[in-house]
């Protein structure tokens, strides 16, 4: 029996995905559920046009992303954190701040999107972030922190 998924179901395939299932699977689990239709031949012309025009607006969202990312790796960014003795600071810098810092150079990023390696920095220096903005676009955000005036 052949159904085009509207979910991702485990084990099985992704949402818009025609797949092969015993028709017992099909008809008694996948379709009441609502995880499945029926793949006729109308259903999978129907398939293929919402496919075609969600790859346009794809194309469209990923290349907004990249002018984000060309916007972000120009950026210079600096973060001000008290510091104690040496170069360790109070407290620590996370993703918080450094979407607070994206925000005041005109980039809102949400901090859920932006990955810090070991999670927080607690020293003085140079560092890097990953910020991530489409499933495909992730740029490296380099970033300062120095101590507070």
């Amino acid at each position: 029996m052949e159904l085009i998924l509207k979910q991702d179901v485990e084990n099985l395939g992704f949402k818009d995905e025609i797949v092969t299932v015993k028709n017992g699977y099909g008809r008694n689990f996948l379709i009441p559920q609502g995880q499945a239709i029926l793949a006729t031949a109308s259903a999978k012309k129907v398939l293929a046009e919402n496919l075609k025009q969600r790859a346009f607006k794809e194309k469209k969202i990923v290349d907004d992303a990249n002018k984000v990312a060309e916007a972000i790796k120009a950026l210079e960014i600096k973060i001000a954190a008290k510091v104690g003795s040496g170069d360790k600071l109070f407290g620590s810098v996370n993703n918080i701040n450094v979407s607070e810092a994206l925000e005041k150079e005109g980039q809102e990023i949400d901090k859920k999107y932006i990955t810090i390696p070991g999670g927080s920095i607690k020293r003085l220096g140079k560092y890097t972030a990953v910020v991530r903005l489409h499933r495909e676009v992730s740029v490296d955000l380099d970033f300062e922190i120095v101590p507070q005036a």
